[in-house]
């Protein structure tokens, strides 16, 4: 193995892979490699990325849970200012863990990646002041191909971390709002996805 560390199967769920680089360090600062081609295929990681996207957001902003409907990506995600809890949840038919989700808290001190592969439904809470997320993609956008999962959906039971509130039967993020009183941020489209066993699944 080269210069990554990768924990497969996380959460118990086929597919997902925290990946974890080395990190060359002194006293002027740190190198380390974001990406190796060589070192994921040993690792067992074929993946193809095509794009490769960056977003800035406050605290309390909660992105997601998205996925591409006929054109599904993997994504692998990183934060290079600030800190998330990124969340991966099962949407592939047949899967022995089908809505079954697993989150990691994603750092620019702790510099891990998630891989979320193709068929899983994706979201991130913003935990810091700012963060400043990118991410590596295996398949174009496709405007219009966007599907997307209620965030609070009580079946699926994700545990955001410092962040209180009561389900009001959506995905409103009325009510919700971060242990020192940030209110949860969502984009209006955000509020408007189905549950689980309303969504397209894989």
């Amino acid at each position: 193995m080269g210069q990554i560390k990768v924990e497969k199967n996380a959460g118990g769920i086929e597919g997902l892979c925290v990946i974890e680089p080395t990190v060359h360090g002194d006293a002027r600062g740190y190198f380390m490699e974001t990406y190796n081609q060589k070192d994921m295929e040993e690792a067992g990681l074929n993946m193809n990325f095509v794009q490769d996207n960056q977003s800035c957001s406050t605290k309390g902003v909660l992105r997601g849970l998205h996925f591409q409907k006929e054109f599904p990506q993997g994504k692998l995600v990183r934060v290079i200012k600030g800190a998330v809890f990124d969340v991966g949840v099962d949407l592939r038919s047949g899967s022995e863990t089908y809505g079954k989700w697993f989150g990691i808290e994603l750092t620019e001190e702790n510099k891990k990646q998630f891989y979320i592969p193709e068929g899983f439904a994706h979201g991130f809470l913003v935990l810091s002041d700012i963060a400043e997320f990118c991410y590596k993609c295996t398949d174009f956008y496709h405007p219009g191909d966007e599907g997307g999962l209620a965030w609070n959906d009580p079946e699926i039971g994700i545990e955001w971390p410092k962040l209180t509130g009561e389900y009001p039967g959506n995905a409103s993020a009325e009510g919700y709002c971060l242990e020192d009183g940030t209110k949860l941020n969502l984009s209006d489209k955000d509020q408007k996805w189905a549950v689980l066993k309303e969504t397209f699944h894989f």
